[in-house]
């Protein structure tokens, strides 16, 4: 959701700045306290976590430093050069090929088809002359190398995932992260609850959005460090989904406390009333606490068939929206409200994107509807799918999803052949994945913490396919992964 309030300028004070500068130190301290894995994950998440939204340095040639960027280049410095540790960066199937180069490689075309400005223009009362009331300036040569740069610094913890994290360690590693970033999130969410959401400006001296949105139902949404309220709430559905999945792998007392854990944070999930992230753990919490790993690969894959599908869908008139809209009118009729507004906003934004359909409109906000004598926008895109699919066309929107969604199905073709029983964790990796891509749908909700999970799924099911392939059952040099996973890093650690 990217509706931004235009009341109150963002102006971030020093210590904003300050920590964005930092936090590669930080990341150095974690590379050498923690073992690798656990400082790739916390490197990552904690920045997303922790760093101020919307603050950024602005940079020539190279996309915005911000709260998702500096920890990726980080962290991929820091194994590269300070760990020393090979990385496989070329995919082993040619569709992940094929995607990987449309989503590095498509926005070039983008660029170079989208160097003419956008003016608006109000004629004269009295004279037939035309002012210029806004513009809006074309992509140039200068625009290429930042726009190719950006894609690939958005990679990054996706190649990190898949070399480092796709062991069964790897895959329980991330879970307990989000879990316990989401335990300590829970004590500023408890307090802006109470107190409204505040604690961005205390720190940072700015709030991130419209304030009016964190209100609901007679109390607070919170919103912490997030770039809104719906980021906080599906980051807890995540910590909730991960804190069962653990649970469920568990034995003893520690069983017990994992459960435990859930509860507390499906209680902080029900206080920061978002219906949609509430609906997607009452839906994935018994999935995983009773299914197998092959049923929750299944129904992984039927949410992520249906999110990419949906473009399609949608555009050819096949999603039935009345029908959706009346049952969350029964539901609840506020919502019900600001569904129409979205689906109103994909409408119009669908028909801007058809003008350019293959690569896109490119960045500047280029993508959106205005109005063409004032400039205005008039148009909010909400969906990450509609953003991109206007920004960077079919091209751009198949490669993005592509690299999300495929790997869950390779995922599910090596469970289906595989000799061995999985665990849980992979089906739990594959559930949250396959979440998030049905939401983005909805919110504009792709993060660093998104591309890692993807990421491991990626590598676990290569690990899975190289192993089945073997005829020694994974011996030979082909399971690329497991081999880096049991090197020792630089200070003589092993991984597994």
């Amino acid at each position: 959701m990217r509706r931004m309030n235009t009341q109150a300028p963002f102006m971030p004070n020093a210590l904003a700045y300050l920590m964005l500068i930092l936090w590669p130190v930080v990341c150095l301290v974690l590379f050498r306290r923690l073992p690798m894995e656990r400082a790739i994950i916390w490197s990552v998440l904690a920045g997303y976590l922790l760093l101020p939204p919307v603050a950024e340095f602005d940079l020539p040639l190279v996309p915005d430093m911000n709260k998702i960027s500096i920890p990726n280049i980080a962290v991929f410095v820091l194994v590269l050069f300070y760990l020393k540790r090979p990385m496989s960066f070329w995919p082993g199937t040619w569709t992940m090929r094929i995607l990987l180069v449309g989503f590095v490689l498509g926005v070039v075309p983008t660029v170079l088809s989208n160097g003419d400005p956008m003016q608006f223009t109000i004629l004269g009362t009295t004279e037939p002359i035309s002012f210029v009331t806004a513009s809006i300036p074309g992509l140039g040569w200068i625009d290429l190398f930042s726009v190719v740069s950006g894609q690939i610094i958005v990679l990054m913890p996706f190649f990190l995932a898949r070399n480092f994290l796709s062991s069964q360690q790897g895959l329980r590693d991330l879970l307990l992260a989000l879990m316990l970033g989401g335990l300590v999130y829970t004590v500023p969410s408890l307090i802006e609850i109470r107190l409204s959401p505040q604690i961005n400006v205390w720190v940072y001296g700015f709030f991130q959005h419209d304030f009016q949105q964190m209100m609901r139902d007679g109390g607070f949404r919170p919103i912490v460090f997030l770039p809104h309220a719906l980021w906080l709430a599906f980051f807890m559905m995540t910590a909730v989904v991960s804190a069962v999945a653990l649970g469920r792998a568990a034995e003893g007392p520690e069983k017990a406390r994992y459960f435990a854990a859930a509860l507390y944070l499906f209680f902080v999930l029900v206080l920061s009333k978002s219906l949609a992230s509430l609906a997607y753990a009452l839906l994935l919490v018994p999935v995983i606490l009773l299914a197998g790993e092959r049923l929750l690969l299944r129904v992984a894959i039927v949410m992520a068939g249906i999110a990419v599908l949906y473009p399609i869908l949608r555009d050819n008139g096949w999603v039935p929206l009345e029908w959706i809209m009346a049952k969350a009118e029964a539901i609840n009729p506020e919502r019900a409200q600001s569904l129409g507004y979205r689906f109103d906003n994909e409408e119009i934004l669908l028909e801007r994107a058809h003008e350019k359909w293959l690569f896109g409109w490119g960045g500047w906000g280029r993508n959106l509807v205005r109005d063409m004598q004032t400039g205005e926008i008039i148009s909010i895109p909400d969906g990450e799918w509609i953003i991109v699919f206007g920004t960077f066309g079919w091209v751009g929107y198949l490669s993005q999803m592509g690299l999300l969604a495929v790997p869950l199905f390779m995922l599910w073709r090596a469970r289906r052949g595989a000799r061995e029983a999985g665990g849980i964790y992979a089906g739990a990796m594959a559930l949250i994945l396959a979440i998030t891509l049905v939401d983005m749908l909805l919110n504009a909700i792709l993060t660093p913490y998104t591309w890692l999970v993807a990421g491991a799924v990626w590598g676990h099911a290569e690990a899975l396919r190289a192993r089945q392939a073997a005829p020694d059952g994974g011996a030979r040099d082909k399971a690329r992964r497991t081999v880096l996973a049991d090197t020792p890093d630089r200070q003589g650690r092993t991984v597994l």
